[in-house]
């Protein structure tokens, strides 16, 4: 569980996971979708969800987004690393499952 500081004073908050979905495919392939809502935004995203989102394999990411603290949201298709505009938490899955789909050549 991740633990976040509010503003100045010491209370502290927990972040609440709300989605975690794994998938293994037969192929040896792996899906990992975690988001979590968090009580401050993660500098410079503008909203108050924290993700992470991997396709590949052990030791190789195919597809992958996240909003690292300092880069923001970003998505990483094969060695490319490029910013990526979130709308909401709708778009981002779709996104990063038609970009696994592509890969796959199937529908997951």
């Amino acid at each position: 569980m991740t633990i976040y500081g509010i503003g100045c004073h010491n209370l502290l908050m927990k972040a609440e996971l709300v989605i975690r979905e794994r998938i293994v495919f037969g192929d040896g392939a792996i899906l990992e979708i975690k988001v979590w809502r968090v009580p401050s935004e993660v500098p410079p995203s503008r909203h108050f969800l924290k993700y992470s989102l991997f396709y590949g394999r052990p030791g190789e990411r195919l597809v992958g987004y996240d909003n690292e603290r300092g880069k923001g949201n970003h998505r990483h298709y094969g060695d490319r690393e490029e910013g990526y505009q979130f709308v909401s938490i709708e778009q981002l899955l779709s996104d990063f499952r038609q970009d696994v789909e592509a890969l796959r050549g199937e529908k997951i």
